[in-house]
């Protein structure tokens, strides 16, 4: 009984950890590490000892190192080809969509991760065509990625 109820107070700190920074992203494109850091600690808590999680715990490390190195390279190069271009423009991907990708790789696992990926961008682009938007905020779409990819991966592979 009370394993159940720490788990859903636990599931309940991480669903409002991500609302919030879901929201704050959206408002003021910014990703705080005061809901990013409890989130990926969470996470790391729930791959160690949730008995039926749907990875690993060396799946949720290796796919937070990979979604770390993914973020941040595609943010270089990105950064780059920007810099190329107008040496004043901002940083087409800031670090909190890095840590971002970093927590989902934790909670997803690789194949998670990459699902997640897949849904977010393209979710983003079309949010980014319909709006006509230059900017789009990266967490929303991460979020709503990553619950399609826990649902697909818990229950459809």
């Amino acid at each position: 009984m009370i394993f159940y109820l720490f788990w859903t107070l636990v599931f309940i700190g991480a669903i409002a950890c991500t609302y919030l920074l879901s929201a704050a992203d959206f408002r003021r494109r910014i990703i705080p590490d005061a809901y990013l850091v409890p989130l990926f600690l969470i996470g790391l808590l729930t791959v160690n000892f949730f008995p039926y999680w749907i990875c690993s715990v060396s799946d949720g490390v290796i796919g937070a190192t990979l979604g770390y190195a993914l973020g941040a390279g595609i943010g270089f190069v990105f950064d780059y080809i920007e810099q190329k271009k107008s040496p004043k423009s901002p940083a087409p991907i800031g670090m909190g969509d890095i840590k971002l990708l970093a927590t989902g790789g934790i909670w997803l696992g690789t194949r998670g991760l990459a699902i997640a990926l897949v849904f977010s961008c393209v979710f983003g682009c079309l949010w980014g065509i319909c709006k006509k938007q230059h900017f789009i905020p990266f967490a929303p779409f991460f979020v709503i990625g990553a619950i399609l990819s826990l649902i697909i991966t818990a229950f459809l592979i």
